[in-house]
């Protein structure tokens, strides 16, 4: 039995069997793996409370025939804990999760980046850096970026002339000029762009100058644009305190 070690993120845990769980996990080196959690479920389980949702672990995996077998757990991050007291962080991280499982692929390709990208959001969002829902748009718009949907917010996502732009089109990938819009375009405040902006690229001193009215149309623009490169919208957003 081939024996591998690999880092990553809990993201999903469904029940299997009497005792056993079957574990989604975000991995570094491999992507998305299934792998199942012997006798997790009972009280006597040596690993159990190590293979929740949000906990960045160290794992030992076995090789199995259809799905991997961990035998090992070693917590590096307990991001469980932080955030299971606190609703408005819990579920914008839930969301992230979800966010995660559909953007990444179980092909066993590296996923370096979108596991160092939801580390820090979940850190970020432990330490309460910003507001959760402003973190949890910077993570979406940054992870669709990762995956390869990058939207423009400047240069018109269409003919590429620079901006200001007024019109916001999320099967265009983006802003577009008044000559590119598009039927059934958003037109969303010029602060609100600005916001949008700042959110993909980690500005945060912008980002703190937002006002609520600002934010929350950002957060509508980042949940349609994510809905429309998943094909569906995310179950947890419904879930996020904004």
């Amino acid at each position: 039995m081939s024996l591998y070690r690999e880092s990553g993120v809990v993201l999903r845990v469904h029940k299997l069997g009497e005792a056993d769980r079957i574990i989604t996990v975000l991995t570094r080196d491999r992507g998305l793996v299934r792998a199942v959690g012997k006798g997790v479920r009972k009280t006597s389980s040596r690993f159990g409370a190590r293979l929740e949702p949000f906990m960045h672990v160290q794992l030992l995996l076995a090789e199995g025939r259809s799905l991997d077998i961990i035998t090992q757990v070693e917590t590096i991050d307990a991001f469980a804990k932080d955030l299971g007291s606190d609703y408005p962080a819990y579920t914008a991280g839930t969301a992230m999760l979800e966010t995660a499982e559909r953007l990444v692929q179980e092909d066993g390709e590296p996923a370096v980046q979108q596991l160092q990208l939801l580390v820090g959001a979940l850190r970020a969002l432990a330490a309460r850096r910003q507001p959760p829902s402003i973190i949890l748009d910077s993570y979406q718009l940054r992870a669709l970026s990762i995956a390869g949907y990058a939207p423009t917010f400047d240069a018109c996502a269409r003919c590429g002339v620079t901006g200001p732009h007024r019109h916001f089109h999320a099967a265009s990938g983006g802003m577009l000029c008044d000559g590119c819009r598009m039927p059934g375009s958003a037109i969303p405040s010029p602060t609100t762009v600005t916001l949008l902006a700042a959110l993909l690229e980690g500005e945060w001193p912008v980002v703190e100058l937002a006002d609520d009215r600002a934010r929350r149309e950002a957060g509508s623009i980042v949940a349609a644009y994510l809905s429309w490169h998943l094909e569906r919208g995310l179950r947890s957003l419904s879930h996020v305190d904004r």
